[in-house]
């Protein structure tokens, strides 16, 4: 299975390439990189760092996005006229490229996820279950810690959450900002920490009277990130056109 790469020179691109040398039944074919990029013509695990998408796509079964919004926006147009399926993890998506992305899937698969880890797929089935059982007698907090380096705060795995348990409980999605004074009932707060060189830790805790329920994931390593989105990739290539999550990797 041939996947083209765009977002190939960054941290999440690199853990890629180097987990899919260790992935069975998958190769990189081609590594991409923004137009402009002064990594352009660069090579890295033995490929060359091209802006060409089209000439990536034409090669490859699936294109993995670990850009930037803009990257992916131009991956969604260039999958659609190639007719490939797209996956990004890309973060921080505004509500019109969100919007683009489910158009989209009336005619190509596509899976966007802010966060490409299985277990965090599982947290958020969890936290969607809880959720549902405590209903909004339970305060909801999401805390979230990352790298000193992040820039989007919360994170776009946080807000997932957040939506998620909103969803579950049936009430309007928060918005992530914080907010001072005293907490109104059923609303979802946020907790941001940025330190050091932490890759992503992500609690939904559930605070009721006298008891509180704590569901956590830590991932150590960005190469958890980087397995779940080959395996995502892998999977998709062969779907019929339309919206997935990873949760759709797990078992029911």
């Amino acid at each position: 299975m041939r996947i083209a790469l765009l977002g190939a020179s960054g941290r999440m691109g690199q853990a890629v390439l180097q987990a899919a040398a260790q992935h069975p039944g998958v190769a990189v074919t081609a590594a991409l990189v923004r137009a402009g990029s002064e990594t352009l013509g660069w090579e890295s695990h033995g490929l060359r760092y091209s802006g060409d998408l089209a000439a990536a796509l034409a090669g490859a079964d699936v294109l993995l996005d670990f850009s930037m919004p803009a990257g992916t926006a131009a991956a969604l147009e260039a999958c659609l006229k190639a007719k490939k399926p797209l996956v990004t993890g890309v973060t921080a998506l505004d509500a019109d490229l969100q919007a683009r992305l489910t158009a989209a899937g009336r005619h190509i698969p596509v899976l966007a996820s802010p966060n490409m880890s299985l277990g965090v797929a599982l947290l958020t089935r969890m936290a969607e279950q809880a959720a549902r059982v405590l209903g909004q007698d339970f305060d909801v907090e999401i805390q979230e810690t990352h790298h000193k380096h992040k820039k989007d705060a919360p994170s776009g795995t946080a807000l997932a959450l957040g939506h998620a348990v909103a969803a579950a409980r049936g009430q309007p999605a928060p918005d992530g900002r914080s907010r001072s004074g005293l907490r109104q009932a059923g609303s979802i707060g946020f907790a941001v920490t940025r330190a050091g060189d932490i890759v992503g830790d992500h609690t939904v805790l559930f605070a009721g009277a006298g008891e509180r329920l704590e569901l956590t994931h830590r991932a150590q390593s960005r190469a958890t990130f980087a397995q779940g989105a080959l395996d995502a990739a892998r999977w998709i290539v062969g779907k019929p056109a339309g919206v997935y999550s990873l949760a759709d990797l797990l078992p029911a």
